[in-house]
């Protein structure tokens, strides 16, 4: 809703430049869309190390977290 706020701020302002902005933003979601895909897969491999690595310490009952 902020966002929506702020675009229209924008459209007020400088109705060329919030245009732009409503037209590149899918664009630019659609380039950035691999980059978020390769950190979620990353966050995954870092926590399944993260698992592996506190199991023993888990199985001799080691403070949960």
């Amino acid at each position: 809703m902020l966002s929506f706020a702020l675009w229209l701020v924008l459209l007020f302002l400088c109705w060329p430049l919030a245009l732009l902005a409503l037209v590149l933003y899918p664009l630019v979601w659609l380039i950035t869309l691999p980059f978020r895909l390769i950190g979620i897969g990353v966050e995954g491999v870092f926590a399944l190390l993260r698992a592996v690595v506190m199991l023993p310490a888990r199985i001799l009952g080691g403070n949960p977290r």
